[in-house]
Formats: structure tokens, sequence, C-alpha cells
């Protein structure tokens, strides 16, 4: 497989995932190298960089589906509803994650759920090659959260 994959990628579908090291994506969803384009950031954040990025995944590579993926236990998420004093920049992923705090009350899980939901909303308006190909039904924009006890995606 990895063979088939030094000259070009074919990917079927592009995927936002949290940064966070217990969520890899393609065995998550049973894949191999070259099938899912993948982005990744703390709390699974729309920014222009992953907006460009998954662009290019819709526009040349020819995804069809993007799946935006929050997790159980999600810290990025944790740590936006009770804003401490961090080191460096951490805190400037917050500013993308209060949207859905708003959304959750106090509780982490449907922030989690929320900010998916959000993230993956904030991808079909603030793009235009994305929100075309929605439009032209070449592209399914989805939410979810993968629940790290059990292994298991559910969309929301």
């Amino acid at each position: 497989m990895k063979a088939h994959a030094v000259d070009k990628q074919e990917p079927f579908a592009g995927v936002l995932a949290c940064a966070d090291s217990r969520i890899p994506v393609e065995l998550v969803f049973d894949q191999t190298i070259g099938h899912i384009f993948v982005t990744r950031v703390a709390g699974n954040v729309v920014s222009p960089e992953i907006i460009a990025s998954l662009e290019y995944g819709v526009a040349v590579l020819g995804v069809k589906v993007l799946l935006v993926v929050g997790h159980s236990g999600c810290g990025a998420v944790r740590a936006a509803m009770k804003p401490d004093t961090v080191p460096g920049q951490i805190s400037v992923v917050y500013q993308h994650l209060l949207p859905a705090m708003g959304q959750s009350g106090d509780n982490p899980d449907k922030a989690i759920k929320a900010n998916a939901r959000f993230q993956a909303e904030l991808l079909r308006t603030s793009s235009k090659v994305i929100r075309d190909a929605a439009k032209a039904g070449k592209l399914k924009v989805e939410a979810g959260v993968y629940d790290l006890a059990t292994g298991i995606v559910s969309l929301s």
C-alpha cells in the first residue's frame, strides 16, 4: 500500500482531528496510507491554515467527505471552559473554542460535541471551495466525537 502512495495520494475523506496522540485517525477508521487527508490541531479548531489545507483536499485531491472529529476528555475544551494562566501561546486556542462553550453550560461532554458541530459549520460557511462543493453534492461535511474508552466515533 505504501508503494502505491509514493507518486500520488488519493484520499476519499478529509479529517480535522484534535492533535491529541490518543486519536490515530488512520487506525480509528481502519485505513492505510493515502486514504485519509488528515489535519490536526488542539481542539480540532478551524483556522485559515486548516481551511486552506482542507480546501486543497477538496479542490485538488477530490475528497468526498470532510469530518471534524472531537474526542471524549478533550483537554483543550476542558481548559477553555476554565481558562487558567498557561505558558506561551496555548490560550490562543481558547478563542476558537469559546463559541461552543455557550451551548454547553458547564458540561464538558456537551461542549466537545458542540465544538465539533460548530467547527464543521464553520468549514461549511467560511470556505467558498467547501461550500460550493457541498452545494453541488460533491462533498459532505460532518461532525463526530471519538470515545477514547470504546474506540467508537459517533456522528453529532
